[in-house]
């Protein structure tokens, strides 16, 4: 149900009461989506098949519907359900621009983590360190970020709305030295990617290599003729040398393609 409507620069934002939030996640035991949309609208993001479903006649990127009812729900629906790992989030970045103004990622954690639940997050966005008091000495807890390339002008065309890179990898390893269990997602990897190496040492616990599985940014990889850096032999021979490269330096590292 929509409760408010209201456009910020090209984004049309809508405050709803959603009918649920705790849902079955085919990656963790359950995911927690506190937005439909997302500000980041990366190019190549598969959350765009949300669309099919959702009705938004605007584009990915242009929509986010705040669920301003979430925290409510998550109180009552984790009394309801056996616990397990939830995924904060699977379809939206928990942390884009609005969660400043709502803080509802900020209370879903709060009720997850002070009721015991184990939680993994995945974010592209040092927006995260607001929240540092909510999750430091959490042992359940995992925190995430999408690390896609080490060229912040690679950034800028395939996730132009997206926080830099090196605000990404400075928000990493505040969290890794605050005793925060910390992961890299370097998914999927972009041109550009096989820097990352010289900069995650020291900031992360661990790390996840996976290369373009979608098609929604192709067009993207046509216009800057950057098509040798989406072919099977780029992400193999990117992916296993910096696989080969944290090892070295003792991070562990897995290849998921």
């Amino acid at each position: 149900m929509i409760c408010d409507s209201q456009t910020i620069g090209m984004v049309v934002i809508r405050e709803i009461h959603a009918r649920s939030i705790l849902s079955r996640s085919k990656v963790f035991d359950y995911v927690v989506n506190p937005y439909t949309g997302c500000q980041h609208g990366c190019t190549y993001c598969y959350a765009r098949f949300m669309k099919r479903f959702t009705g938004h006649s605007e584009p990915w990127g242009q929509f986010v519907d705040v669920k301003v009812n979430a925290p409510e729900l998550l109180k009552r629906e984790i009394t309801r359900r056996p616990r397990g790992r939830v995924w904060v989030s699977g379809a939206c970045d928990p942390y884009q621009p609005l969660e400043r103004k709502y803080e509802l990622t900020r209370k879903c954690l709060q009720i997850l983590l002070g009721h015991g639940w184990p939680v993994t997050i995945q974010t592209k966005s040092p927006l995260i360190l607001r929240d540092m008091d909510t999750l430091k000495g959490r042992d359940k807890l995992e925190v995430g970020l999408s690390v896609t390339t080490a060229d912040e002008e690679i950034r800028k065309l395939f996730e132009p709305n997206a926080p830099p890179i090196g605000e990404r990898i400075r928000a990493l390893g505040e969290l890794y030295l605050a005793g925060i269990r910390t992961y890299a997602m370097i998914a999927p990897m972009l041109p550009g990617a096989g820097g990352l190496a010289a900069t995650l040492t020291g900031k992360v616990d661990y790390i996840l290599i996976d290369r373009m599985n979608y098609h929604y940014g192709d067009w993207v990889y046509r216009k800057y003729h950057l098509e040798g850096s989406s072919s099977d032999k780029f992400f193999f021979t990117t992916g296993h040398g910096l696989a080969s490269t944290f090892t070295k330096v003792g991070i562990e590292c897995q290849i998921v393609f």
